[in-house]
């Protein structure tokens, strides 16, 4: 089986990716490259953010990374995204990764249509900046990251391409009326939720991940061209969702299994290649 680089699924331009077979190197011979920190301010809220930028002639395609929701407290030792952001800024992207409120070294809470305001400060920056080719602009995310990047993507025509990482369908698993109280406990004991008083309004704090719903918008993604990503050993987020937002997606669009991967798409190598290999064909210019 695995004699080949990639199986096809039944559904036109659906990949299954075999974990076991050989791709191209990822990480590709690394140019050098300014890297700058950043604070982006979005509704008063102070947002940590990194900059990643080739040392090229000429405006670069711009990528934007968007992480998942916080699982766990946060980690200043795990530098995963600055490695990721470094990689793609290798092949020629400038690169954008930052905290949405409530993660990382960001303030605020966690507010799913808070992170689509984030989102939408973190796009302005990139696209406003002096090293950035505007007819070139990518979103790249992961889990609720992927969530916000379609919601983004539907409603901002400067974005060219997205690629979605793990994506759910909507965020039943996550937040439902049933699961409201543990829920919010649970993001207060990782520090995802800082304040006592927040949310304000339970009910309004529990619409917006409604609001957000990839199924509502991943439609709208066309005609821009879109790549969803999800591993088949996925715990979080069922690969059926994966092929539920590709059924609803239109052309052009591509759907990648990864075959033994779970979660946290960033960490798998064959899923990070594909994107990085998606978004060059699109935008690198030979």
């Amino acid at each position: 089986m695995a004699s080949s680089s990639w199986r096809s699924c039944s559904r036109s331009h659906c990949r299954l990716l075999l974990k076991e077979e050989k791709t191209a190197p990822l990480f590709l011979k690394l140019q050098d490259m300014k890297t700058e920190s950043i604070c982006l301010k979005s509704d008063e809220l102070e947002l940590a953010a990194e900059l990643f930028i080739p040392l090229a002639n000429g405006p670069c395609p711009a990528l934007c990374i968007c992480h998942g929701i916080p699982a766990a407290p946060y980690n200043p030792e795990d530098k995963g995204y600055s490695v990721l952001a470094q990689m793609f800024c290798a092949a020629g992207f400038v690169t954008l990764i930052f905290n949405f409120r409530g993660a990382g070294r960001s303030q605020g809470n966690f507010d799913i249509i808070g992170w689509s305001r984030d989102l939408q400060v973190a796009i302005n920056f990139l696209y406003n900046h002096r090293a950035t080719d505007k007819a070139r602009f990518c979103l790249l995310g992961f889990s609720g990251g992927a969530a916000v990047s379609v919601y983004a993507t539907a409603h901002n025509p400067r974005i060219s391409s997205l690629v979605a990482c793990a994506c759910p369908v909507d965020f039943s698993l996550l937040a439902n009326a049933e699961k409201l109280a543990p829920t919010i406990q649970h993001f207060r004991e990782i520090g995802a939720i800082r304040d006592n008083d927040f949310p304000p309004s339970m009910e309004e704090w529990l619409n917006g991940f409604t609001v957000i719903s990839p199924i509502r918008w991943i439609g709208k993604v066309s005609p821009r061209p879109l790549l969803l990503i999800h591993g088949d050993a996925d715990e979080i987020v069922p690969v059926e969702h994966a092929y539920r937002l590709y059924q609803e997606a239109r052309k052009p669009k591509e759907l990648t299994i990864v075959s033994g991967a779970r979660h946290k798409l960033r960490l798998e190598e064959k899923a990070m290649a594909t994107a990085l290999y998606w978004l060059k064909a699109r935008c690198i210019k030979t």
